[in-house]
């Protein structure tokens, strides 16, 4: 899901499984799943459509974020995933780089809920899923659901034929520099679509060493792109072509 212009974030932690050591699922063995990276997804949702289940096979989904997060993700970094999806990426940096904590915003309830299963089948703990958006401003907006669950947004003027809304409800959106402030975050990953340069261009985002961010230039433009490496700039980060590749791009700090 991509950061648009409304969204926001509202978070759900789970606190039964705080205090326990990560073990898998004891029935986790029985299920069916796809596996991609070491990550497990359970076939236990309409969420994981054939599609997704090829290109997790095939190493194919989100790989392009997933090789630029692997080397600049660290063990000591606080991260900030925007547009969590099925929680591939959130996964990758929480199992794969260890990161100290991710806290994952989709405002997707069927995305949420089928992240926080992938996380639990993993045994995965250090991550946490925020069922909202991020915006400008506290408060709430509608959220349309499409027929391609991945490219539902807070965005209701991009429907086709092809990819009609089949649904709408109302989520909570957060304040991305309330969010930012109160995570103590230093790595932002996010998808950007639509109004989500306007989010970036107020965002203030202190201590920030890192950004993977998706674009997408069919809905941001050439001035919305322009936007974004500008905000990112502002933030105090250069573009780091070594770990960019076609329209996702990396920002560091002191490379």
């Amino acid at each position: 899901m991509g950061l648009d212009e409304k969204r926001t974030i509202k978070v759900h932690i789970d606190k039964g499984d705080a205090k326990a050591a990560p073990q898998p699922e004891a029935n986790a063995a029985d299920k069916d799943y796809v596996q991609s990276r070491g990550i497990r997804f359970p076939l236990t949702s309409d969420i994981l459509e054939p599609r997704f289940r090829r290109a997790l096979r095939r190493r194919n989904f989100q790989r392009t974020e997933a090789d630029a997060l692997r080397p600049q993700v660290k063990p000591e970094d606080t991260v900030l995933n925007i547009g969590g999806g099925i929680g591939f990426l959130s996964s990758v940096m929480a199992q794969g780089c260890k990161a100290a904590h991710v806290t994952s915003y989709e405002p997707h309830p069927a995305l949420a809920a089928y992240m926080r299963e992938v996380h639990k089948f993993n045994a995965i703990t250090n991550v946490t899923v925020e069922e909202a958006a991020i915006g400008t401003r506290k408060g709430k907006a509608t959220f349309y659901q499409r027929q391609n669950t991945l490219s539902s947004s807070l965005d209701d003027d991009r429907e086709t034929d092809a990819n009609p809304v089949v649904e709408s409800c109302e989520v909570e959106v957060h304040n991305i520099n309330t969010v930012w402030k109160d995570l103590k975050a230093n790595v932002l990953v996010c998808d950007v679509v639509g109004g989500g340069a306007a989010i970036l261009e107020k965002a203030k985002l202190p201590g920030i060493r890192l950004a993977v961010i998706s674009l997408h230039p069919k809905w941001l433009g050439e001035d919305g792109t322009r936007r974004v490496f500008d905000a990112m700039h502002r933030n105090g980060l250069a573009y780091f072509p070594r770990g960019s590749q076609g329209r996702v791009v990396t920002f560091k700090k002191d490379w």
